[in-house]
């Protein structure tokens, strides 16, 4: 009884560390209680805006998920400005005309972001056409093998006969018995 308690404890131990590792981390929470604004309807503007805006230092996070001081002084001014009386519209304009459009996790499709929207695809298609062209580039004719010489061509036959009739081995003496 005492070792199928102690199997259990180290399968529930087992499962319960792998369980730590595997398993999502919680959503973070970065907007810290003295952000919260009273007004809940604010509130939740401030919130929807804050998903949009990119952390200016961990860049690939929003300001609502960061804990970075600029992402903190970033929740701030989008809620001052929503308390001025702000549209969203008014608040992304702000933030984009202060920061330009790498604020916004997806900037808008534009002339000055064409190279971040397709760069990538442009990358891959000069990549593909590269390896297309090096495929379709003639290899240069390699020249014809120089015909052996009357010595060679006679080296190559008997090296050749002597694979199609090996030397014959002497035959090994069969095992010796031990004497009953």
């Amino acid at each position: 009884m005492r070792n199928a308690s102690l199997v259990l404890g180290l399968v529930l131990a087992t499962a319960l560390t792998l369980g730590a590792f595997i398993a999502p981390p919680p959503a973070a929470l970065a907007v810290q209680p003295d952000e919260v604004l009273a007004d809940p309807m604010l509130e939740s503007r401030a919130r929807a805006l804050s998903k949009h805006l990119r952390c200016l230092v961990c860049q690939n996070q929003s300001i609502d998920d960061s804990d970075a001081g600029l992402a903190r002084d970033l929740r701030v001014l989008v809620r001052e400005r929503l308390k001025a009386g702000d549209s969203d519209e008014e608040v992304l304009a702000f933030l984009v005309a202060r920061y330009g459009d790498f604020v916004l996790l997806k900037p808008p499709v534009k002339p000055t972001t064409w190279l971040l929207w397709f760069g990538p695809f442009a990358i891959f298609a000069v990549a593909g056409l590269g390896i297309w062209a090096a495929s379709r580039r003639k290899r240069p004719a390699t020249a014809p093998a120089a015909p052996l010489s009357a010595a060679e061509q006679e080296k190559l036959d008997a090296l050749l006969a002597q694979d199609e009739h090996p030397p014959s081995r002497p035959p090994s003496d069969p095992p010796q018995r031990p004497a009953s």
